[in-house]
């Protein structure tokens, strides 16, 4: 654990803690509303079928995203997250999002 609260650069167990709970509750709430979410714009099973399972992982991808923000900043952990983000956009080619001014 102290290899992974190096990279991160956080000191405390507390915050790993928080951080790990933070994961753990976003992979499963996105993968949770995406069942509603794709309800909701008709995405069902018999319609795509063989493509229904792709598409829905195309929807967790940007809800994941975003509940990942939201809830680590309920969790007091919104400046790691939010960094987190920034480096997870940049590495896929987002980086022009956050150009410095």
């Amino acid at each position: 654990m102290n290899k992974l609260k190096q990279r991160w650069g956080i000191s405390s167990n507390y915050q790993l803690t928080m951080i790990l709970l933070v994961f753990a509750i976003t992979g499963s709430a996105s993968a949770w509303l995406s069942k509603p979410l794709c309800f909701w714009l008709g995405i069902t099973n018999e319609s795509l079928g063989f493509w229904f399972t792709p598409v829905r992982l195309l929807l967790i991808f940007p809800l994941y995203q975003i509940a990942l923000v939201a809830i680590g900043f309920l969790f007091g952990q919104f400046e790691f997250f939010w960094a987190f983000e920034k480096r997870l956009l940049k590495n896929q080619g987002f980086g022009f999002l956050f150009k410095k001014k």
